[in-house]
């Protein structure tokens, strides 16, 4: 929610969650509200028990400093400022140091016939609050803190959990709140990325009208008007009704999907935008994802290949684009029906200092693992293959 549009006197929003864009803070504040329930159980217990402890005095000093020191583990998680490990791990700190107290403040008898001072279900929400904040395994950790030092306080170590399920049941709810706050966070990603995307898919829409109306509109003018002119500008004509061709699909295509935060990308599409009249494209009907770095590199490859069809394949070349997904591996397959290379002509380019088939496609290839196969010979035309590894590509099955 955007800040501005809170009232600024209102003293109240922060803490009914009006400013909060954090997507656990439903949790941090229902978590303060268990605080304060524990907090009447405690000091309930504080006065029923005040009298058989053996420094009464002591232990009403040390209630009153962790009272404040819970008003400030409150205000620091609804305002947001305190939701950071060395916050929450000064609250573990200190919820063990006052549960130790108990061995200062009561005597041996005290403590083996009750729960530690200033009970358990106070100390609890340290390991609540380690759960929001880092998962299960934070929970899991600060709960284990809390339980070990009420056996330590207790002298002895239970195995027999039906008579003391206190550190089972703190393992578990924190165990389940840190997996609550984890699924959140993640849902709260992939809403915004949806919402993310769909102001782009919004604004592409909204682009593609404003070039409709305008840049291709004139490119269609200028193709026709250089037809009927002939001559010279018959050339320009072919350029401008090439350029609209091309334009027209890009603001067609559809864009290329995305998956796992960015790290994965459809090969699919960017190799159909490389379709022309003269270009033929075919691509499995599912998705082929990649990483989206291989993605670019092999994207390039292909286009410079394209390139040399157009510069020197002829006039009335055609070029075919196939991609095929083998599981472990993805092939790219681009030939063409022009004149084919001579043989020796690539080695004797790169003697020559022309390296533009071995770096720009070769060596792109070949520096991501995957090999790059050239089946050439005058008059059958030329064919490439690019093999690269598929990679990890768990995403695509979601």
């Amino acid at each position: 929610m955007d800040r501005r549009a809170l009232p600024a006197a209102d003293p109240t929003a922060l803490w009914r969650g009006l400013d909060d864009a954090d997507p656990v803070g439903p949790m941090w504040r229902a978590a303060q509200i268990f605080r304060l329930v524990a907090f009447v159980y405690a000091l309930g217990f504080q006065v029923a028990i005040n009298g058989d402890l053996e420094h009464p005095a002591v232990t009403w000093i040390l209630f009153a400093v962790l009272t404040a020191a819970n008003v400030w583990w409150t205000t620091g998680y609804l305002a947001g400022f305190g939701r950071r490990r060395w916050f929450v791990a000064g609250e573990v700190i200190v919820s063990a140091a006052m549960m130790l107290s108990t061995e200062f403040v009561a005597s041996g008898q005290w403590i083996a016939d009750n729960q530690t001072w200033p009970t358990t279900l106070w100390m609890t929400n340290a390991a609540l609050s380690a759960a929001l904040l880092g998962g299960a395994r934070w929970g899991f950790a600060a709960a284990a803190v809390i339980g070990l030092t009420n056996y330590y306080v207790k002298g002895e170590f239970l195995l027999n959990f039906g008579r003391n399920a206190t550190a089972i049941l703190l393992a578990a709810a924190s165990i389940a709140l840190g997996m609550a706050a984890s699924r959140a966070r993640l849902m709260h990603s992939r809403l915004t990325a949806a919402v993310e995307l769909a102001a782009a898919s919004a604004e592409r829409e909204r682009l593609a009208r404003e070039v409709h109306d305008g840049v291709l509109q004139v490119l269609a003018l200028i193709a026709r008007r250089g037809r009927e002119i002939g001559g010279p500008t018959d050339e320009l004509a072919s350029l401008a009704a090439e350029q609209e061709r091309v334009l027209r699909q890009l603001i067609a295509a559809t864009p290329a999907p995305v998956a796992d935060g960015g790290a994965l990308l459809d090969l699919g599409p960017g190799l159909r935008a490389l379709a022309t009249d003269r270009v033929r494209v075919s691509t499995p009907g599912e998705r082929v994802l990649i990483d989206a770095a291989v993605a670019g590199e092999v994207l390039a490859a292909v286009g410079n290949i394209l390139d040399n069809v157009e510069r020197h394949a002829g006039g009335d070349a055609h070029a075919f684009v196939l991609l095929e997904d083998l599981d472990t591996e993805i092939v790219v397959s681009v030939r063409d029906d022009g004149v084919g290379i001579e043989p020796g002509r690539l080695s004797a380019a790169v003697k020559e200092g022309r390296m533009g088939i071995s770096r720009s496609i070769i060596g792109r290839i070949e520096a991501l693992g995957g090999t790059a196969r050239l089946e050439s010979a005058p008059g059958a035309g030329t064919e490439w293959e690019l093999t690269v590894p598929a990679g990890e590509r768990e995403a695509q099955s979601r």
